[in-house]
């Protein structure tokens, strides 16, 4: 009989109104800021994923905004933000980040930010068992945020997590399980001879932090199903980078979570079939933080050059560590691989004005292992390090493309760049971001650009 034909169906149709937004790399590709350009055509806004060990920065009218908990869509005063079941979430910071955004004049409400109330709750308890951890692996240890993600995360698949919806508890039954979660950790940090926690004193600022947190919790993928069923926008924000994924990244060098397509459906209980994009989101060029390997990393002059001073917020370290990233070429063959498993629709660069002024550029289009060519990562860590990038060099150019707004204004070697790693990759590139402030993107097609931020 055939196949039947596929529907053509575009953005903003009613019956396929879901956009899920991934990165692409290992996290920091500049997410937010493209998620804060995308949810000016959005309903709602929902990240799926991770807790506070992710940052992302907006720069808005010379306003810098650093989220870590919060979704971007919070930008915008018509958006809905939603922070879903796949999360887990640190109460006392979310209620810190709320304070912070209120002071930079954002209206913060049960209206406009909704919490899903099967996230899991990261105590102190999580946060300790991190730090414990991540000191006995010494030399060998993955580079966590210490935020307590894993620990968290651990909790919730052996089933002895506490979750968002505990806090609409009676206030001493609540107690009494972070009490009794904290006194368990207490034992485990004796035995290494760590300082425990006063698990009394530790629980007040989560009572506290609750009493503020019980209005804005709610079921979350029955509030998502009604919002798509009358035809809402939807935006799902990733959090880190498909490479950091739990199942598909360079295992054990992984976040907790799942960052990928696959995450964002889990991560807020929704269908596949209200999905009609799939949007990956990589630098123009290759950063890592923390442990694992990277073949394309690079030291000197270049590396210090990607990574810059750390003087401006756009340069090369962690929103929420601080810590300076590995730099280095674009990884074609890793970002390949982000395509298949994600089944991205299409990709968009960001940080292509970060290239200008390199006379020489370089694509890493397959690996060298062992004297067998890999044109996808290799199954192991260990290949992988072993893993000599085969680079394909291109003409940089010298102009300053910050103000660039349409394909053709770039120059030709960046319009060629872009196009070779399109197609190399076998995924579109219809935009690319040449700065940090909101409207500094260049569109490659004729789809419509954003309305203004409402």
């Amino acid at each position: 009989m055939g196949r039947p034909p596929r529907r053509n169906l575009r953005m903003g149709q009613r019956d396929m109104p879901i956009t899920i937004l991934i990165g692409a790399q290992w996290g920091d590709e500049g997410k937010g800021r493209v998620v804060d350009w995308l949810a000016a055509s959005a309903d709602i806004v929902a990240r799926y994923a991770g807790g506070d060990n992710a940052g992302h920065t907006v720069a808005l009218d010379g306003q810098v905004y650093k989220l870590h908990l919060i979704p971007s869509g919070i930008l915008h005063s018509d958006v809905v933000s939603i922070m879903g079941n796949g999360m887990v979430v640190n109460p006392v910071n979310l209620v810190r980040e709320i304070d912070v955004l209120r002071k930079l004049g954002l209206r913060i409400s049960p209206e406009r930010l909704v919490i899903s109330s099967r996230a899991h709750i990261i105590t102190p308890a999580h946060i300790a068992l991190d730090e414990a951890k991540e000191m006995a692996l010494g030399a060998a240890k993955i580079g966590t945020t210490l935020r307590g993600i894993g620990p968290a995360y651990l909790d919730k698949t052996g089933r002895a997590g506490i979750r968002t919806g505990d806090m609409l508890l009676d206030v001493e039954e609540f107690a009494e399980r972070l009490v009794a979660s904290m006194e368990a950790t207490n034992e485990d940090l004796r035995s290494q001879g760590l300082q425990t926690l006063d698990a009394r004193a530790a629980a007040q600022s989560y009572l506290d932090a609750a009493d503020i947190l019980r209005p804005y919790i709610r079921d979350v993928s029955i509030y998502l199903y009604e919002a798509l069923k009358a035809g809402k926008r939807v935006l799902c924000e990733g959090a880190q980078g498909t490479l950091l994924d739990i199942d598909h990244g360079s295992y054990p060098f992984v976040t907790s979570s799942s960052p990928t397509a696959g995450g964002a459906l889990t991560g807020l209980g929704v269908g596949p079939l209200f999905v009609e994009r799939v949007l990956g989101v990589a630098k123009a060029f290759s950063t890592r933080v923390g442990g694992g390997p990277m073949p394309t990393e690079l030291d000197g002059d270049i590396a210090e050059r990607l990574r810059g001073s750390g003087a401006n917020f756009w340069d090369e370290f962690g929103t929420t560590t601080g810590r300076p990233r590995r730099c280095g070429w674009l990884d074609v063959v890793m970002l390949r691989y982000a395509v298949g498993v994600n089944g991205l629709s299409e990709l968009m660069l960001t940080k292509m004005d970060i290239l200008s002024g390199l006379d020489e550029l370089k694509l890493a289009t397959a690996y060298m292992i062992d004297g067998e060519r890999f044109e996808y990562p290799p199954v192991t860590n260990e290949q992988l390090e072993r893993a000599i990038p085969i680079y394909e060099s291109m003409p940089g150019w010298s102009e300053d493309i910050s103000n660039c707004r349409e394909f053709g204004d770039l120059p030709k070697a960046a319009r060629h760049y872009i196009e070779r790693v399109a197609q190399l990759c076998d995924a579109p590139i219809e935009m690319v971001s040449v700065g940090p402030e909101r409207d500094q993107i260049v569109m490659k097609t004729t789809r419509p650009r954003v309305a203004a931020p409402r």
